[in-house]
């Protein structure tokens, strides 16, 4: 049997998966927690990752490994390849201001989102690592004079992992250069002079790899892959087909779509992401998805299934009540000073119950409206495979399809940015045009119809709510 390792270095925990390569089955694994915050030093990815990795039995036997991460962090390397500072990750919208910037450096309003996106296929928000790189330009710039290179999450465990200390040796994939702001995916290719606009100066960047290239060695000689963004890894783990609109419920909320075509949307809505096969990703990504259920447990002090039980007890509609899920700020609809609200509070909606389906359905909503946005930009979606810790929860799979309008099917609870890791490891191994073909279990497969009244209170209520900056 030759095994295959696959790293999920996400927000909240590294996770390591070693797998048969020829059939995917899973062999053995491993876990460790990452801290709480938006601003984490590095080394605690690393020594995750080593812990994982010890739990999991070793790589010493693995004939391959692929490292995926969460994407857009900003890790800053000086030229002796040490972190200067602690890395801004993906969900710290301090640099919201200076996305504003960077859309008004090139000509601001619609047309700077048009020149972005013309660019490198994505508009500035303050998720994306050139706003970060500015934020730190301007606010730390005693920092950002030591700064040397700049690489993601993913990129730099993999050079960790490789052994090696030169910044000429930094290696990413399509995936993961395509949500940085100076990378485009239609052209393939760096934008040196718009990471230069952002910074102020030009700074090593990682060599971006083709699917199958080889990122360095582990140890005992195998080869690491290039390795992917957690979104793009999702997606192959979980054996999505054309037409299968991918929906993951983590700490962020991501609706994507494998695709022949680059998107073209200059709202921001849809990113023109790349996926880890040499095609496209477009991708909406909300700020909250599984947390504002663990949000909903605590105020009603309950645990996940009485959640469940709470929200499916209740009437679809919950009553004329929403809760607008922005706890935390959201980056999809662009508002990243906003706050979650609560919408129609009655005597007869004051009840767990209701709040309980409220929270569920706010959460779907915003999902819901990641998924209108992919089919207006012409994407096909034929049915959603909903993935990530989310999915568990009961009544978000059985209200799922009456917002999202097609079936949703839900694979057996998984890693699956780990298993899109390993795939491609085992990819890596075997060579050839695509990935292999590994066994799936049967998902369960959820049919309702339609509710339009949920998605038109939510829309109603959606559209009301006020930045705290705006005020």
């Amino acid at each position: 049997m030759t095994l295959v390792a696959g790293i999920d270095s996400s927000t909240q925990s590294c996770k390591v998966v070693i797998r048969d390569a020829e059939t995917g089955k899973l062999v053995r694994q491993g876990r460790a927690s990452h801290p709480d915050g938006t601003e984490v030093h590095p080394e605690a990815w690393w020594t995750a990752l080593r812990q994982a990795i010890e739990e999991a039995g070793g790589l010493d036997d693995v004939a391959a490994a692929s490292v995926a991460g969460q994407q857009h962090g900003m890790v800053v390397l000086d030229e002796n390849g040490e972190v200067v500072r602690p890395a801004l990750l993906w969900n710290d919208t301090r640099s919201a201001g200076a996305a504003a910037d960077l859309i008004d450096d090139l000509g601001g309003g619609d047309a700077g989102r048009r020149a972005w996106v013309d660019a490198v296929g994505i508009v500035p928000v303050a998720s994306f690592t050139l706003t970060k790189l500015r934020w730190l330009a301007r606010h730390e710039p005693e920092n950002a004079a030591r700064v040397a290179a700049v690489c993601l999450p993913h990129d730099w465990l993999t050079w960790k992992l490789s052994g090696a200390h030169g910044l000429d040796t930094l290696r990413t994939d399509r995936s993961d250069a395509s949500g940085t702001l100076y990378w485009s995916a239609a052209a393939n290719a760096y934008r040196p002079d718009l990471l230069e606009l952002g910074f102020g100066r030009r700074i090593i960047t990682p060599e971006v790899l083709g699917p199958t290239g080889v990122a360095g060695h582990l140890p005992n000689g195998a080869p690491l892959g290039p390795g992917a963004g957690d979104n793009a890894a999702a997606g192959l783990g979980a054996g999505a087909a054309p037409g299968d609109v991918v929906i993951s419920i983590g700490t962020s909320g991501t609706v994507f779509v494998s695709s022949d075509v680059a998107p073209d949307d200059p709202s921001g809505t849809v990113a023109g992401f790349a996926d880890t096969t040499g095609r496209f990703l477009p991708i909406v990504v909300t700020l909250n998805a599984a947390r504002v259920l663990d949000a909903a447990t605590r105020l009603l002090n309950v645990d996940h299934a009485e959640l469940s039980r709470l929200a499916l007890s209740a009437p679809a509609g919950a009553d004329g009540l929403v809760l607008i899920p922005y706890l935390e700020g959201e980056r999809t609809p662009n508002r990243p000073n906003a706050t979650g609200a609560i919408h129609g509070l009655t005597l007869r909606t004051s009840d767990p119950a209701h709040l309980a389906r409220a929270a569920v359905e706010g959460m779907l909503c915003a999902l819901a409206d990641g998924l209108d946005a992919l089919v207006a930009q012409g994407a096909a979606a034929n049915r959603v495979v909903l993935v990530g810790g989310g999915a568990r929860s009961e009544a978000v799979r059985r209200i799922a399809p009456a917002l999202f309008g097609l079936p949703v099917l839900v694979p057996p609870p998984g890693e699956y940015v780990a298993d899109g890791a390993a795939r491609q490891a085992a990819w890596v191994t075997a060579g050839g045009d695509a990935p292999p073909t590994w066994s799936a279990e049967t998902p369960e497969v959820y049919e309702d119809d339609s509710v339009p009244l949920i998605r038109e209170q939510y829309a109603a209520a959606r559209d009301s709510v006020i930045d705290r900056a705006a005020r």
